[in-house]
């Protein structure tokens, strides 16, 4: 099994402000750097030309999407925290409004499997309406892949 992660922001003003230059500045050797990261697999990208460029979608102007899997939750964890990444989520309040809901949820996938940014924005609704469970977690409240093994939706991705 992989890890599929997803993270949401409000940013505080549009990503070509001159608000947020220094962070899409940091956009490129960040993600950079999580290409390389023992452990990873994919991310979305809105451009493999522009690596700059963030996701477009259908949920919100002022919204920003980072979409992953990796091979394990230390995999994530340790690009997460100890890496450059690590510096530019410290400053996340001088780029992001505060969130109050859940903005991060996490879920094991078959490996090969890529899901959906669809299915990413259910998990986290998930989350929210119901609490951390084996379909939709967090670091702090995390579940083995075992646990997501046996689940119908893993069972049936294996067919």
């Amino acid at each position: 099994m992989h890890l599929a992660q997803l993270n949401i922001a409000h940013l505080r003003a549009p990503i070509d402000s001159a608000e947020l230059a220094e962070f899409v500045a940091l956009l490129e050797p960040v993600n950079a750097v999580a290409d390389e990261a023992p452990g990873f697999v994919w991310r979305l990208k809105e451009s493999e030309t522009d690596p700059t460029a963030t996701v477009i979608h259908d949920y919100g102007d002022h919204l920003l999407v980072n979409f992953s899997v990796w091979e394990s939750l230390e995999t994530l964890w340790n690009y997460a925290y100890r890496s450059v990444h690590l510096g530019v989520l410290r400053r996340r309040r001088e780029w992001f409004l505060r969130m109050a809901e859940p903005y991060t949820v996490m879920w094991w996938v078959p490996e090969g499997c890529i899901p959906s940014l669809a299915e990413g924005m259910a998990r986290l609704e998930r989350l929210r309406a119901q609490g951390p469970s084996p379909e939709a977690f967090t670091f702090k409240d995390s579940y083995d892949s075992s646990e997501a093994a046996s689940l119908p939706a893993a069972a049936e991705a294996r067919k």
